[in-house]
């Protein structure tokens, strides 16, 4: 019988590569699920800016004119 020793350096790595394992395989679900509705149009994307709806008036410093200087 062939005993095994995991010294604490050892666990810690084997359990570092199983979550690293399970947040690689959630990460590259989630972008694979992202991809898929993408195709079958389940996801619609907005054409508009981010800021189109945002109304900002220019302030007097912006519309001066050199003969205002």
């Amino acid at each position: 019988m062939y005993s095994l020793y995991f010294d604490p350096g050892l666990g810690a790595m084997i359990l570092q590569a199983i979550i690293a394992a399970v947040a690689g395989v959630i990460l590259f679900s989630k972008n694979v699920m992202y991809k898929i509705k993408t195709l079958l149009g389940l996801i619609k994307h907005d054409d508009q800016e981010l800021f189109d709806d945002i109304n900002v008036d220019d302030s007097k410093s912006e519309n001066k004119t050199d003969s205002d200087h």
